[in-house]
């Protein structure tokens, strides 16, 4: 009996650590000035079913619009996104519980950043309006030093009303970590920043500016899965343009785009990514057409429009897939929910589940491991 009762315990911890791996952490920015929000949420979600349950919740922080979760799991950053008061927030973050314990802020010098990327060493912010990125140090209990490094870009382009000066929309690093690439919106250019992770003031120095159509407006990029090919996202005229990349170095291949032929209002690209296994990419436009493409990555890193579909709501600022490429969530900034999807991974089509996070004006959606 006794030896049964053993064998059936064993039994029931090994479903129960199977069930544990297929939960994952959704933490999810917000804004907090336009509803009721309390800053950053933590969900788990499962994998399997779609399901999801609120653990665990931050209290009065400002506009963490953007997060980025360290390498360790053990600490998320996030931009607090407050015009030219805004800063970057450090919190110890506890994987199994979900709770966030506020570390400490410092001052981004750049109004209204809109990105955030961290490593090892370093917290890197991309300020919209201040048309500059800001590094900061990390210190040993994860908190934030005062800025390392603050580079300023100058100029303007084609679209007189969202491109009269700088404004910086995205940092990313290689998957090397050797450069950062970002996107500049307001200047059409997208620059690539050597990177010194251990350099105690020049962390980034610039490699090589890369001129996009006029007007165009890059907003996000990303990386093929491979390494070998970049895919740029632009807000002003739903053009995506595809390169090949090698050793910080992006050479044109591609442009598509992301608006339908008979489509009339206005353009709004918002976010891409990629499937984990790297199939598939996805983006998404705002503005008047809510909608989310579908494209076929061929070997070649050329894209194929696979279809288009409605995002279920108004404003897909963000959205993200699960680790396992089985659910794809859409942040509704203005309807106040996220959309699940499920992915067909043999053909990339979404089909929506039914299911709604409803919470205020989300904003970033990020997966972590508990």
């Amino acid at each position: 009996m006794k030896k049964l009762s053993l064998l059936l315990f064993a039994i029931f911890l090994t479903i129960s650590m199977n069930a544990q791996d297929k939960i994952y952490n959704l933490i999810i920015g917000t804004y907090t000035n336009s509803c009721e929000s309390k800053g950053i949420y933590v969900y788990d979600f499962s994998v399997d079913t779609g399901d999801f349950s609120l653990k665990a919740n931050t209290e009065n922080v400002i506009n963490p619009s953007y997060l980025t979760v360290s390498q360790g799991n053990d600490f998320v950053y996030s931009v607090n996104e407050n015009g030219k008061e805004s800063t970057v927030s450090s919190f110890g973050f506890n994987p199994k519980s979900g709770k966030l314990k506020f570390l400490n802020k410092q001052e981004t010098n750049g109004a209204d950043p809109c990105y955030i990327i961290n490593d090892g060493k370093n917290v890197i912010s991309a300020n919209y309006s201040g048309g500059n990125i800001t590094v900061f140090g990390k210190n040993a209990d994860g908190s934030l030093t005062k800025a390392k490094q603050i580079i300023q870009h100058s100029g303007k382009s084609a679209n007189e009303k969202r491109q009269e000066s700088a404004h910086v929309h995205m940092t990313y690093f290689s998957p090397d970590k050797k450069f950062v690439l970002l996107n500049d919106l307001g200047m059409d250019k997208i620059l690539v920043y050597k990177y010194d992770k251990n350099a105690p003031k020049n962390v980034l120095t610039l490699k090589e500016t890369i001129d996009t159509k006029k007007g165009s407006g890059p907003r996000h990029l990303v990386f093929s899965n491979d390494g070998k090919f970049v895919y740029v996202l632009h807000e002003l005229d739903g053009s995506l343009t595809v390169y090949k990349y090698k050793n910080g170095s992006l050479k044109f291949l591609q442009e598509t785009t992301i608006v339908a032929k008979d489509f009339k209002g206005e353009t709004s690209s918002a976010d891409i990514h990629i499937s984990p296994d790297g199939k598939f990419l996805y983006a998404t436009n705002r503005g008047d057409a809510n909608t989310i493409n579908t494209f076929a990555i061929s070997k070649k890193g050329t894209l194929d429009l696979v279809n288009q579909v409605d995002t279920k709501g108004k404003g897909p600022r963000n959205f993200v897939i699960d680790p396992t490429g089985k659910f794809l969530l859409v942040g509704h900034q203005y309807t106040n929910n996220v959309v699940i999807f499920k992915i067909d991974k043999t053909t990339g089509k979404l089909a929506d589940t039914g299911k709604r996070i409803e919470l205020c004006s989300p904003v970033c959606l990020v997966f972590a491991k508990q």
